[in-house]
């Protein structure tokens, strides 16, 4: 019911009295300001302990206050309240806005949530419906306790009851109904009266509102309570939920003499109850739901919803003898466009690739998102494999189109890992898990692709934890050491260079190589941190051998994809390296192609950027990748590496060494610098040296090599290196 805008905006001839708690001098001092222009009482309390103070003194009809007081919060002031002055309502006026405080404020007996800052109008407005709830419920109370007394008082409160209250003859017609059903649903009583109460109900609901009716247990005692919907006036559609109490009529006790406000017949009732509109705290429920199993950003299931749907699928599939598919996707480069644009850019490209991906669901696959940029699609019903590959297909291809974000135009793919119930695994936690060991592997590949989960890719659960556990402390602990491989001048045998390379001296398992820690440093996000520490400890090393007299000594080092992914990869990079005074013409980064034709525009402008500062750019294991002549052709490029691959099918007529010799033509042909990785025999060194290739490097000159060794190297006059071939 509104309230009128008044001078006197409580019941009765003094205004309402109000305390008002905040911690924020002038906003307490505004906040008065604002109620006594409208006439109310006001009480000011700065904080929760002076709230409390006022409470003992004087009686109050509502308290505003925040929640965030250092002395004594606002819950504890609204236990104060509850236990000394119950009649007292509360708002709460606060700039925490959290789902989890909001519903943690309203069970604890705030009647409004007000949050900071705050509208005018809009307080002033809630805090005259609350009073005017709190007026209505006073009157409410006062009225049934002299409802014994006077049948007057009864027609009163019936045809002024916030709720519908109706009347029903032995066969469900309408025999008495009050006014409060047409603001509620647009009747007007007289229209119901005569007509049978299925008239409005929902028609899903109307066999179980009949039947309610017909139970031979409906006493006074035991009263029929149900929810149903009702239909508002001129709309099968526009339905109110309702909370329905009905008794049954003693007609020894009740003389019925037709005498009310509102809708009657003559028919003697046997029926009467209430009809509460409780719309709004289904609406809260249904919303409170969908919120517990669904993502609110992209309108999918959620992590718990999706466990649900597979727990369900995996029974029916047991039980049917039949397979099922669980993927595991996750959007390659997603995190670039996050970092680079923003968070807002970064929800809107997670709604539109939502929007593609559900294009290519059947009906009863369920996407859910798993978190992050990661999401998880169920399969419930597959022939084959070749099902599975199909769908992951078209979840790539649809994701190949750029997305348009505001002037943005954005590019991402998707790497997806498939777990195929029985062979991948017989339970939930394990499909989920080795779609998701699928994925990573997809990951270490090159991202933008799809692979099977099988068993030679399983890893020991336990061993893998307790190696990121140790791969973790390691960082802490210092335990990673840089080696170095000479890069070396073929003809006259000289160090031109060395390639920096990270070994992990594991207190218990001892020296482990790269391949058995780098994949998991780029699955947990730590190959940034180690990264940093491998390019701090070779600009140190290198920098002194710089210092010591080999100034035309490189520095070669291989960068993950994403370091070079990362929006402030130029800018960390050159800070890194001016931090040592390291020479920026004897640094020379090495990247692969994929990581190039991944994103050729932003990794174009970020080498140009390098480049101008005077560091070197090497494509590694050149040849294994897209080899486009056109990037080679676009981009500031040194040097090209030859793959280990190629040099080791250096036989006579093998299609390897045709490769290294296109290879080694065309860096001629672009006046490129060549190194060929690998070397370990003469015949391959004889036959580079021939090609015209004069940088190698291999075990052909000895293993990786800490910096004492090396440094022992370099001392020699001339830096002559003797090879251990």
């Amino acid at each position: 019911m509104a309230l009128e805008q008044s001078k006197q905006p409580f019941h009765g001839s003094e205004p309402a009295r109000i305390l008002i708690a905040d911690d924020e001098p002038r906003l307490l001092a505004s906040l008065a300001k604002l109620l006594r222009g409208r006439g109310f009482e006001v009480t000011e309390a700065n904080g929760g302990k002076q709230a409390c103070e006022q409470l003992a003194r004087k009686a109050f009809d509502l308290a505003l206050l925040d929640l965030n007081m250092p002395d004594t919060d606002g819950f504890a002031v609204m236990e104060r309240i509850a236990s000394h002055q119950p009649d007292c309502g509360v708002v709460v006026v606060s700039g925490e806005g959290s789902f989890g405080t909001v519903s943690r404020a309203l069970r604890r007996g705030a009647l409004d949530y007000i949050r900071k800052p705050f509208d005018p109008e809009e307080l002033l407005t809630t805090v005259e419906g609350v009073l005017g709830k709190q007026s209505l419920i006073k009157a409410h109370e006062m009225i049934q306790t002299r409802l014994e007394k006077s049948e007057a008082l009864h027609r009163y409160i019936v045809n002024s009851s916030p709720d519908i209250v109706f009347m029903l003859d032995k066969t469900g017609h309408i025999c008495f109904i009050n006014n409060k059903v047409e603001s509620l649903l647009g009747y007007q009583p007289s229209e119901l009266c005569g007509r049978h109460f299925g008239h409005i109900l929902d028609d899903r609901d109307v066999a179980r509102g009949t039947y309610a009716l017909q139970g031979p247990d409906i006493s006074v005692d035991n009263p029929r309570t149900l929810e149903v919907r009702l239909k508002t006036r001129g709309s099968s559609k526009a339905t109110r939920h309702f909370e329905i109490t009905a008794f049954p009529v003693d007609p020894q006790t009740w003389p019925q003499t037709g005498d009310t406000r509102g809708g009657s017949t003559a028919q003697p009732a046997r029926y009467y109850g209430i009809a509460r509109d409780v719309t709004e705290r289904k609406e809260a429920e249904a919303f409170i739901n969908f919120q517990a199993y669904h993502d609110l950003l992209t309108r999918l299931p959620n992590r718990a919803l999706f466990k649900d749907r597979l727990e369900l699928a995996i029974t029916q599939a047991r039980r049917a003898k039949q397979k099922l598919a669980v993927m595991f996707l996750d959007l390659d480069r997603f995190k670039v466009v996050n970092d680079t644009l923003g968070h807002a850019m970064g929800d809107r490209l997670l709604q539109a690739v939502t929007h593609r991906l559900e294009k290519c669901l059947r009906r009863g696959d369920t996407l859910s998102r798993f978190g992050g940029d990661e999401f998880t699609l169920l399969l419930p019903s597959v022939n084959s494999p070749e099902d599975a590959r199909g769908i992951a297909r078209k979840l790539i291809q649809t994701l190949k189109d750029p997305f348009q974000l505001g002037n943005h135009e954005v590019f991402v793919g998707v790497s997806i890992g498939i777990a195929v119930f029985p062979d991948a695994g017989n339970s939930m936690d394990q499909l989920i898990q080795n779609a998701d060991i699928a994925m990573y592997h997809v990951k270490a590949r090159g991202k933008d692709g799809y692979r099977f989960y099988s068993d030679s890719m399983s890893i020991n659960t336990a061993n893998r934890l307790s190696l990121e556990r140790d791969l973790r402390l390691a960082l802490e602990r210092d335990e990673l050491r840089v080696f170095y491989q000479p890069q070396v001048c073929s003809k006259t045998n000289q160090v031109v260079g060395l390639e920096a390379l990270v070994r992990w001296q594991h207190p218990e398992r001892g020296l482990i190589y790269p391949g058995d820690f780098l994949p998991l440093a780029e699955e947990t996000r730590l190959i940034g941190k180690l990264s940093e520490r491998v390019l701090d400890q070779a600009c140190r090393d290198v920098g002194h051998w710089i210092n010591s007299g080999h100034p035309n000594l490189r520095l070669a080092v291989n960068l993950s994809p994403s370091q070079v992914e990362h929006p402030r990869f130029v800018e960390t990079l050159l800070e890194q390296v001016q931090s040592h005074r390291f020479p920026a013409g004897n640094l020379e980064i090495e990247i692969t192609e994929n990581v190039i034709m991944n994103d050729l525009e932003q990794i174009s402008r970020k080498l140009k950027e390098l480049a101008d500062c005077g560091v070197r750019i090497a494509i590694d294991d050149f040849g294994t990748g897209y080899s486009s002549l056109n990037y080679l052709h676009r981009l500031p490029i040194h040097t090209l590496k030859v793959d280990q691959s190629f040099v080791r099918a250096i036989r006579s007529g093998e299609d390897g060494a045709c490769i290294v010799n296109a290879i080694v033509a065309m860096a001629h042909g672009l006046k490129l610098e060549i190194v060929a990785e690998g070397v370990e025999t003469d015949d391959q060194l004889n036959y580079l040296t021939s090609l015209g290739c004069h940088q190698v490097q291999g075990f052909f000159y000895g293993p990786a090599r800490p910096a004492a060794d090396i440094d022992r190297l370099l001392s020699r006059d001339g830096l002559a290196f003797a090879h251990t071939g």
